[in-house]
């Protein structure tokens, strides 16, 4: 189910009544004696074209750290560290030549004229991508046992460093609130909130946005059919939405409405920007459109059916509409886009809907129609109030609003461009064909990344009011739990791709995962602290090889999953977190503390030592997916407030010993169904 307002259009074609606008390859090692200088040549050619397609290899999602001894898991783990992705290079392909239109508008005369077709060496934008790599790093043996945990003695790690300020800004798609929020919405916040919660651990200065679309004709039509006013119904769902938000423990810096008067102003300065670049033209419209898809469709993408009503590719009605509009010149930004795309292959993820955005382009942009006369709950055009904007030009624009556009002395602005709109499937296009191209009109950086997350599914079965298997995500938090509802969808669905849910499924995370696997062994480990040593972390002695491999493996967690969320792959990162989990109670059960506190005291201190600091530092990472959870369990490991960020791992620092530790209590308790409990 899409977590954002409005469906994918496909192609929108418009019909105007007016005129139309117009390397080097690297040596074999030499072994082979005996062969020829002509045999030697071509085994170089060989090598050099292997060398071209291994780089030319699309990044792909690291496996999880198979489960074998804990040498073999200690030796693969920091292989995968090291390996940095192969960026994808795409195959060029000089774009079909787009004719531009010559009529301007009568309302927004541009200053200069429309801008030719630009090849992608002179249109790129003139704009470089911070990348963000991770440092190569093996497994570290044990740090100092008795280096107390301490902020100012842990520097951060090099790849969280910025190239200017160290910022992070993330946003996810505004809700359109004409309903009431539903589970696709709530996967959206959680996954968008655990992105930016881990790079507050990471070090970054984050500003997370959400919010409301609240214009439109489906807004007007459905405050109708309730007898109340557009911003009336606008006012009450965004309540709503937000304290979903708030439910969930969204860590939003700000919840935008497009309502707002800034955002207003924001909007009609980006029209003029546009409009003072030659973009914007008068014209009218003729053609099918859909209200609820907030689409316009060619007539060979609708179909009549049996009942004689006409729908679009999206299965929703259309009406014929004909009506004046304000036209944005999006053709003359075809080659400029593909510039764009192959120039930062990241610019788009997953690879999936990368390559879907490109074809689209590759076939042929349309100008885009970006007003509307037969309403007025909108945004009006500067100049001509009769028209309101078109919902994308309102909606896509508060990304920019949020961090305080127009004003660029605005505390917020330097956190523009944003590192990364999460959105759903759905609306891939919108943000990254409309948007780069509204911001290079108006001459405002673009964003760095865009990435689509998939649909979920009930049972396997699309959320469908008339089926019955709308589930409301205020009853999904209540029964289960927030951070085990965070859990689940974060760790089970593949975060880009369409999955499924179920009780069963999220009954199975919750006692498998969370209360037998990682509250187990936290439990288990501390309650013995707790009654063995009058609740005092002991003093470990020398560590063995099992114990330097087990801290090795937790050490290296942090690199792991700094690559995984660096490209949004959260459920890989929950993996790696997760493989440790195993291992260590592998380790716990293999060392059998409890006979070691009758056979070998000394021993069994030095395994609840190593136990314990594994835990803080599971704790530590898994804190953006189970924020509270997590929280109660570093409590209970006596960590304090101001050392629980990620500076705090990877072996340089360990958990003091001697330190009294508070009773501890099951933070992950097991779901007992309600019927026999």
């Amino acid at each position: 189910m899409a977590p954002a307002k409005k469906k994918l259009a496909k192609k929108a074609r418009v019909k105007a009544h007016k005129s139309r606008p117009a390397a080097t390859g690297r040596s074999p090692a030499a072994k082979t004696r005996s062969r020829t200088a002509v045999k030697k040549t071509t085994k170089q050619k060989k090598t050099s074209a292997k060398a071209t397609t291994k780089a030319r290899a699309p990044k792909t999602a690291k496996k999880a750290v198979k489960k074998k001894t804990v040498k073999k898991t200690i030796r693969k783990t920091a292989r995968k560290t090291a390996r940095k992705a192969v960026k994808k290079q795409p195959a060029t392909r000089t774009p079909k030549k787009v004719a531009t239109k010559k009529t301007a508008s009568k309302k927004a005369t541009p200053k200069k004229a429309a801008p030719k077709k630009a090849t992608p060496e002179k249109a790129a934008p003139k704009r470089s991508v911070t990348t963000r790599p991770v440092k190569k790093t093996t497994p570290r043996s044990p740090g100092k046992v008795g280096a107390k945990v301490d902020t100012t003695a842990a520097s951060l790690p090099s790849s969280t460093a910025s190239s200017h300020t160290n910022t992070f800004y993330i946003t996810t798609a505004i809700v359109y609130p004409n309903g009431a929020p539903h589970i696709g919405h709530a996967y959206e916040a959680i996954a968008t909130d655990a992105l930016a919660r881990f790079q507050r651990l990471d070090g970054k200065d984050v500003f997370f946005l959400t919010g409301t679309d609240e214009h439109g004709q489906k807004m007007v039509q459905t405050a109708q059919r309730e007898n109340i006013s557009a911003l009336e119904l606008a006012t009450r769902n965004a309540e709503l939405l937000r304290k979903l938000d708030e439910t969930l423990n969204i860590s939003f810096d700000r919840f935008i409405r497009t309502s707002e008067p800034a955002h207003h102003s924001s909007v009609q300065e980006i029209w003029r920007r546009m409009a003072a670049n030659g973009d914007i033209y008068l014209s009218s419209y003729a053609g099918w459109y859909s209200v609820r898809d907030e689409a316009y469709y060619a007539e060979d993408e609708t179909l009549v059916g049996d009942d004689n009503v006409r729908r679009g590719p999206q299965g929703t009605p259309v009406e014929w509409v004909e009506e004046k509009s304000y036209f944005f010149k999006l053709s003359a930004y075809q080659d400029r886009l593909l510039a764009l795309y192959e120039s930062q292959p990241d610019f788009i993820g997953p690879d999936s809907r990368r390559n879907e955005v490109v074809s689209f382009v590759k076939g042929g942009l349309k100008d885009l129609s970006i007003s509307r006369t037969n309403f007025d709950w909108g945004i009006k055009v500067p100049d001509d109030p009769e028209h309101v904007m078109y919902v994308w030009v309102d909606a896509l624009t508060n990304y920019i609003t949020g961090v305080g556009f127009p004003d660029e002395n605005d505390r917020n602005w330097h956190y523009w461009p944003a590192d990364v709109h999460i959105i759903g499937k759905d609306i891939i296009r919108f943000h990254a064909v409309y948007w780069p191209a509204f911001l290079m009109s108006a001459g405002i950086p673009l964003q760095k990344r865009v990435y689509a997350h998939g649909f979920l599914f009930n049972r396997g079965e699309k959320m469908s009011k008339s089926v019955g298997n709308v589930v409301d995500p205020f009853s999904l938090a209540a029964q289960y739990g927030v951070d085990q509802v965070r859990y689940f969808f974060l760790r089970e669905v593949p975060f880009g791709q369409d999955g499924s849910y179920n009780h069963e499924a999220i009954v199975a995370r919750i006692n498998a995962d969370l209360a037998n696997d990682f509250g187990n062994l936290a439990q288990r480990s501390l309650s013995m602290i707790a009654k063995q040593h009058g609740g005092v972390l002991p003093e470990p002695g020398d560590f063995s090889d099992a114990d330097k491999a087990i801290l090795a493996q937790a050490d290296g967690m942090i690199a792991i999953t700094r690559e995984a969320m660096n490209t949004q792959q959260i459920h890989q990162a929950l993996n790696a977190i997760w493989t440790v989990v195993a291992e260590a109670n592998r380790y716990f059960a293999g060392e059998a503390p409890w006979v070691l506190a009758k056979t070998d005291p000394a021993r069994q201190r030095t395994v609840l030592y190593v136990t314990a600091e594994v835990v803080r530092q599971i704790a530590i990472l898994a804190q953006p997916a189970m924020p509270v959870a997590c929280a109660k369990l570093l409590d209970i490991l006596g960590i304090p407030q101001g050392e629980r960020s990620f500076a705090m791992l990877g072996g340089q620092i360990r958990i003091k010993p001697g330190t009294a530790l508070p009773a501890p209590v099951p933070v992950f308790p097991r779901y007992v169904e309600p019927s026999a409990a």
